[in-house]
């Protein structure tokens, strides 16, 4: 069995505890972050127009829930392999069998219309594909696109982020084995500094405004620095690291389910008073990291499992949160022909039609897709019967779990 403490040379020792302890929440919290992707594209789309002006500014930035998903991706991996060394191959594997068979679905079904878009429409964020088309095709496959700015939207738009959680894949052995040796106050720091970071290069942007002082809060995909602040890996990186500072954090004390709330207060808080003040906010600082705090302090206190929380357990946002990688993946084009299908029915039940078509297809995709692809791919393991984490952990690292983690 594998040790479930980190080495010696760790100021503090990991709670061992916590690797057998359900995280419901968290899996519900997954769905809930698709979901503010979803509004997002609800708005853009121009499907969804009107509504209050909280909803209109909430769906406005409803693309803060990938960087939520950023900093949600490094708490996981952290609780789940924290405790073991990490054999980078079989780490790697496993993530290979966790995001590339949905993520080839969703290239499957959208290619109809990116091909059909090159030749018949002339899309601004197509447009460098369009003139390298065989280069963004092999690009978008391998999961490197977003390292080029003008082609990070290629073929389906919102694969971008797995090019970027990629890239954090391949960092995640080495950055591990280098932070598991700092001390609570060493986590703290970090978190700070990273969040820091995070806002200076978004501040930089800013200052020296090297799109145009013009184009500060322009929604144009096709501007260079601009598409590198929101997409490029490097720039997203500080939100990874910010996710596993806080999982470690995490795993190294003690639950106290006030505190959690208090956590999930605060960031929440934080939430609403961007969302109220999203207009007089520059955008660049909201698109690039600048959310990462409030979102790990969410993200750690629903881990502190407050009793109010149980509500994020319930198998039905447990089964939504289990599929919403899928959701991600598929909701916009499927939206889209959803509501482009269905004229003749009145606006908003062609609004519910075109967001229920989308977690339909996750969840098939889920079940017919992700989960045979990911056993059938995934390193053979040893364990018990599954029973500390739900599946969304287990499909998060590839594994199979059984109340501790089982890397030998």
């Amino acid at each position: 069995m594998a040790t479930l403490v980190t080495r010696a040379k760790q100021s503090q020792p990991i709670e061992t505890a916590k690797v057998a302890e359900r995280l419901d929440g968290l899996t519900s919290l997954s769905f809930l972050a698709a979901l503010q992707v979803i509004l997002f594209h609800l708005k853009v789309e121009k499907i969804v127009s009107g509504g209050p002006w909280w909803y209109q500014n909430f769906a406005e930035i409803g693309y803060i829930g990938v960087n939520f998903f950023f900093v949600l991706s490094g708490f996981i991996l952290v609780y789940i392999y924290a405790a073991n060394d990490v054999a980078h191959g079989r780490f790697w594997k496993a993530r290979f069998a966790r995001i590339y068979p949905a993520y080839v679905l969703s290239l499957a079904v959208t290619a109809p219309f990116f091909f059909s878009a090159l030749r018949h429409l002339s899309l601004p964020f197509f447009a460098w594909s369009e003139r390298h088309l065989a280069i963004a095709a092999l690009l978008t496959l391998c999961l490197l696109q977003a390292w080029i700015p003008q082609g990070a939207l290629t073929w389906n738009p919102v694969c971008w982020s797995l090019s970027v959680e990629a890239f954090f894949y391949c960092l995640f052995p080495f950055l591990l084995r280098r932070i598991r040796a700092f001390s609570g106050r060493m986590l703290l720091f970090g978190i700070a500094i990273f969040s820091l970071i995070s806002l200076g290069v978004s501040v930089t942007y800013l200052l020296v405004h090297p799109d145009g002082v013009a184009q500060l809060n322009s929604s144009e995909v096709t501007l260079l620095w601009r598409n590198v602040l929101s997409f490029n890996p490097l720039v997203r990186l500080p939100e990874f690291i910010v996710g596993m500072l806080t999982g470690l954090l995490f795993l190294r004390r003690k639950n106290n389910p006030a505190f959690g709330s208090i956590c999930v207060l605060a960031g929440s808080t934080v939430i609403a008073l961007i969302t109220a003040l999203v207009s007089t906010i520059p955008k660049p600082l909201i698109s690039a990291g600048f959310l990462s705090p409030a979102f790990a302090a969410i993200i750690f206190g629903v881990a502190q499992q407050p009793r109010w929380a149980r509500g994020l357990a319930l198998r039905p946002f447990v089964v939504l949160g289990e599929a919403s990688y899928s959701l991600y993946l598929l909701h916009s084009f499927v939206m889209t022909k959803a509501f482009e299908s269905t004229p003749y029915l009145p606006h908003d039940i062609r609004v519910a039609v075109c967001v229920a078509a989308a977690i339909a297809a996750s969840l098939v995709s889920h079940e017919f897709v992700e989960e045979p692809a990911r056993r059938w791919l995934r390193p053979r393991t040893t364990g018990i019967r599954e029973s500390g984490l739900l599946s969304y952990l287990r499909r998060a690292t590839g594994q199979r779990t059984g109340g501790r983690v089982l890397e030998r």
